[in-house]
Order: C-alpha cells, then sequence, then structure tokens
C-alpha cells in the first residue's frame, strides 16, 4: 500500500470549512493544487479503501455528522486566457479561485459575461455542479469545457458544455456522474462586449440608469444580494436551502384561486416555477426555527445556524418546513444543498 502522502492530515475540524458551520470532523484531509499531488493522494485514498468527500468553498453542503474518510479539496487558483475570437474571449479558471473574485477579475479584464452571478458564494469548481444562476444569467450559458479527473483511475479527460447535461440547479455531476470526476478547471466563454442582462425586474429595476456600466450591474447585483441574503461570515448559512419547485401548470391554477398573489414563472411546456421562498413565508415559516437553527427574517429560503448546531438539527428544520410546504400546498420542496456524512467508509 502507498505510504500516506504528507499533504493528508488526521482528524481535520470541518467546522470553518462549511458556510453553514455545521460541527463535524474528518478522518483524513488533503488539499492539493495541481494534478499530479491529486492522482497522488487518490491513489493512496483507493488503496486505503477510504470513502471520498470533495470540498469546495463548503458553501453549497450539509454534513450529517463526521466524515469518516477523506476530504479533499482542490486548489488550483489560476486564471488564464486560452483563445480570443473577435468579441470572445476563452477564459480558463482553476476550480479552486473564488467565484466571486472571478467574476471582479473578468469584468476588471473586459472579459464579460458574469456580472450577473457576482457574490454568489463558493469555489469555481463546485459551480458547474449546481449550474448556478441569479438574475437571469445561468453558468451553463457561458461554459465552454471543463477539465476533469476520473477518481477511480486519475486519468485527465475534457467535457463539453453538452456532455455535462446542464439544467436548473442541475448537471450530470448531480446524476449519472455523481462521485465520478473531480473538476480541476472551467474553460468560459466570454465576450468583450459587453451586453446586460437585464430582463429580472429586481436588478432591473435597481440599476441607476437603462445603460449601466459593467460595474453598476455587479454593484448593483451584490447591494441586491446582501439586502436579501445574509454573509455566512457573520451568520452562518448555506444560502437559498431549497429549489425553486417547478410544478404543473393545473396545480398553480389551483393554488391561484386561493393565492392570487403566488409569484410563478414559465418553465416547461405544461409547467410552471414557484418561489419557494414565498412558499416557505406563506407557511409562516420566515423567522421561525426549530431548536437551534432558524429561516431567516428577511428572507424565508435560507436557513441559518448561528450556534453551530449538528446536521441533524438543520435537517429536522429543513424536514419539518418540507412537509408544512406540501402540507399546505401540495408541493414538494427540494434540499438545494448537497447532505454528506455520517456514515462509515
Amino acid at each position: 500500500m502507498a505510504k500516506r502522502p504528507t499533504c493528508v492530515k488526521v482528524g481535520v475540524d470541518l467546522q470553518p470549512l462549511n458556510t453553514l458551520a455545521i460541527a463535524a470532523q474528518a478522518d483524513y484531509f488533503a488539499r492539493v493544487s495541481n494534478v499530479e499531488d491529486l492522482r497522488e493522494v487518490l491513489l493512496w485514498q483507493r488503496e486505503a479503501s477510504l470513502s471520498l468527500l470533495l470540498l469546495g468553498g463548503g458553501s453549497n453542503l450539509v454534513l450529517r455528522g463526521d466524515w469518516h474518510g477523506l476530504v479533499l479539496q482542490f486548489r488550483d487558483t489560476a486564471v488564464s486566457v486560452v483563445e480570443r475570437d473577435g468579441d470572445d474571449v476563452l477564459v480558463r479558471a482553476g476550480a479552486g479561485v473564488v467565484w466571486h473574485d472571478l467574476v471582479l477579475h473578468c469584468s476588471a479584464q473586459g472579459w464579460h459575461g458574469l456580472e450577473n452571478l457576482a457574490l454568489i458564494p463558493g469555489s469555481v469548481g463546485a459551480a458547474p455542479m449546481q449550474n448556478i444562476g441569479a438574475y437571469g444569467v445561468e453558468l451553463e450559458s457561458l461554459v465552454e469545457s471543463l477539465d476533469v479527473v476520473e477518481l477511480s483511475s486519475g486519468k485527465a479527460a475534457q467535457l463539453s458544455r453538452e456532455q455535462c447535461q446542464f439544467g436548473y440547479r442541475d448537471s450530470i455531476f448531480k446524476t449519472q456522474a455523481a462521485g465520478k470526476y473531480l473538476i480541476t478547471a472551467v474553460t468560459l466563454r466570454l465576450s468583450s462586449y459587453f451586453c446586460p442582462v437585464l430582463n429580472y425586474p429586481a436588478l432591473r429595476d435597481a440599476l441607476p440608469s437603462e445603460n449601466p456600466s459593467p460595474q453598476q450591474v455587479i454593484d448593483t447585483v451584490v447591494a441586491v444580494r446582501q439586502s436579501k441574503l445574509p454573509d455566512p461570515a457573520e451568520l452562518p448559512n448555506a444560502g437559498s436551502f431549497f429549489k425553486n419547485p417547478v410544478v404543473s401548470s393545473a396545480l398553480v391554477d389551483r393554488l391561484l384561486e386561493q393565492y392570487p398573489d403566488m409569484p410563478h414563472y414559465p418553465a416547461a411546456a405544461g409547467q410552471q416555477k414557484l418561489a419557494a421562498a414565498w412558499l416557505i413565508d406563506r407557511a409562516g415559516w420566515r423567522g421561525k426555527g426549530l431548536g437551534p437553527v432558524a429561516m431567516h427574517d428577511k428572507q424565508a429560503l435560507v436557513l441559518t445556524n448561528p450556534s453551530g448546531a449538528n446536521g441533524a438539527q438543520v435537517l429536522a428544520l429543513a424536514d419539518k418546513v418540507a412537509q408544512d410546504v406540501a402540507a399546505r400546498f401540495g408541493v414538494a420542496l427540494e434540499i438545494e444543498p448537497q447532505c454528506v456524512g455520517g456514515g462509515h467508509g
């Protein structure tokens, strides 16, 4: 069996490494910044038969309990231009880059398209997994390709946007390829020509002009997000805790008879998207909690953990909220963060 690599630490506290500040420990933890070290750690992990948890920025994670295996962070933070083609700029960013830092860097360089995605927490490598999106823009529309490493073999590969099978807060990395790859870099197709996406009313109405600059869009997105979402550094949270549910148009029509003010948006044929925050608020959970955890008093979609409660306490509140929404509206809420841990490996 291979010797344990020096970068692998034993008995590491995970509480400061997840934005919900859930108290948990990892039996082993490694942080690497290049593919060569990554392969060495993965070889050791496979030979030691350890379960593996890939950790990005820890902003989309619920730890049910301790991780009895290896927690691995990949921290390549390089950003470079791969190709220029007219107005198009292909930008490759390492998985370890902080997402918001990438947005600011690209805008400062005159590479546009990411402005609406400012202040989304997490790392570049985690962003494609749930196809992050905000204010009318989804990552899917900007991805050119992903560099990945197959966890079972250490082999490097490249996936096209089509191969990633992006959907609403979804991708192949959450379905058929769950646990198969580690994303090492993301290549984005950006533009040197700024064409703001202003079809989201809350953003458009908050902008200082009808023809905003890239920085004005970023500043406005940041201000709007900060007005609705608490800073995880000040109040531990994982951002939006539930997905906005997509339901049948027939159900929406029935609900509108009772709740004519209910927000609803077009989705696929015969379906519409509802606002999970509105459903949770109407069910009476905004600002309310269960034990040491609570839904935020300004944004009912955000579950907060001010006292560092454990994963079971966090999920108990989530279950109760989902049960009440289902009972009142007949709508099933799905947790957006990844729930892991609490087992053995």
